[in-house]
């Protein structure tokens, strides 16, 4: 028997500023859709930093459940092809713009959003990847359809102590890639390797060189940052090479040149996992439970209760988040323990 009310993390606003809070309302005012889902898992994005403190202008409509990621049971459903009992995950789609999202007991989605959890995943593993799991999924996608093929050099991975930086080194080693992660934290160095980076470099200083070209030194770059990084990137970037961006913490403007795409060949690859194609969503999803699964995935995640979301939210803003964060709704704990790697 399903509950009359939930407890979910709202935001509101009125107008000069936004905040949140925990609140008891009502299930059957929560969203809308075809499938009714108990939660056991949610995680935190920077998305949802923003959108929670208004950082950002994220949300398109006040109030609202916050949190773009969920995972959970299915409790009811008007669409055939989900029966109650079924394990469902949703990132992006809505969700925390327009949408109730993922931090309250139960959420509500149309039956297109839902993807069938995959069966190498356990709920908890499905949002310690969460919307990085599938960013860093459909960069690594798009690489390898524009050639990148693991054995043909080094791969580089900017912000690589964040979220989806730090899934994208772990992804790309599952592979069989050689990562080279780009950190401005000296002290994720060791952490970094233990995810499967061959080599750390720091955050390069780019107002060094003004040249429009370097030396060829990347296969192919998962950027994380944007600004002066993702410009370095292009140039340094070997011939027929790529970059797969989805980041603008240093900025939304790219100051570059032609001469990396038309000399070398280089191309750029932009990554929006907002909302995309569903079919090539549930099959990166299947990649993210077989050959893309990080070996040691608890050892970039950590896992937080829903009263502890504001905390986490300043963390985020304060650019001190390390790995991932796991939000616990009505799941089992599990690698809770490991607060060390995300502190």
């Amino acid at each position: 028997m399903n509950a009359a009310t939930a407890r979910a993390f709202r935001i509101d606003s009125d107008g000069s500023r936004v905040w949140g809070a925990v609140e008891r309302i009502p299930v059957a005012a929560i969203g809308g859709g075809e499938l009714l889902v108990r939660t056991t898992y949610s995680s935190v994005n920077y998305k949802d930093a923003l959108a929670a403190t208004g950082a950002g202008k994220v949300m398109r409509r006040f109030p609202l459940t916050g949190g773009i990621d969920a995972v959970g049971v299915v409790a009811d459903s008007s669409d055939a092809r989900y029966r109650p009992g079924d394990r469902v995950l949703v990132t992006g789609e809505g969700m925390n713009e327009d949408h109730d999202g993922g931090y309250a007991d139960w959420f509500r989605i149309p039956a297109d959003w839902a993807v069938p959890l995959p069966a190498g995943l356990t709920d908890w593993e499905s949002m310690a990847l969460g919307t990085a799991g599938i960013t860093a999924a459909l960069a690594i996608h798009r690489l390898e359809h524009n050639g990148l093929v693991p054995g043909t050099g080094p791969v580089a991975v900017s912000g690589a102590s964040g979220g989806v930086g730090a899934v994208a080194v772990a992804l790309l080693a599952a592979r069989g890639y050689e990562v080279t992660a780009i950190s401005g934290k000296a002290d994720a160095a060791d952490w970094l390797r233990s995810l499967g980076a061959s080599d750390v470099i720091a955050r390069p200083d780019t107002t060094l060189h003004a040249r429009p070209l370097e030396s060829g030194r990347w296969a192919g770059a998962i950027d994380s940052v944007g600004g002066d990084i993702l410009s370095w990137l292009l140039r340094t970037t070997r011939r027929d090479g790529s970059v797969a961006a989805y980041g603008n913490v240093l900025g939304n403007a790219l100051q570059t040149s032609v001469l990396p795409f038309i000399l070398r060949g280089v191309s750029l690859l932009g990554i929006n996992t907002g909302r995309f194609d569903h079919d090539l969503r549930v099959a990166l999803w299947q990649r993210l439970a077989t050959d893309l699964k990080p070996a040691r995935l608890h050892e970039m995640a950590r896992t937080i209760e829903l009263d502890d979301l504001p905390g986490a939210f300043d963390a985020f803003l304060a650019g001190s988040v390390q790995g991932r964060i796991v939000v616990r709704i009505g799941g089992d704990a599990p690698y809770a323990q490991n607060q060390e790697h995300s502190a």
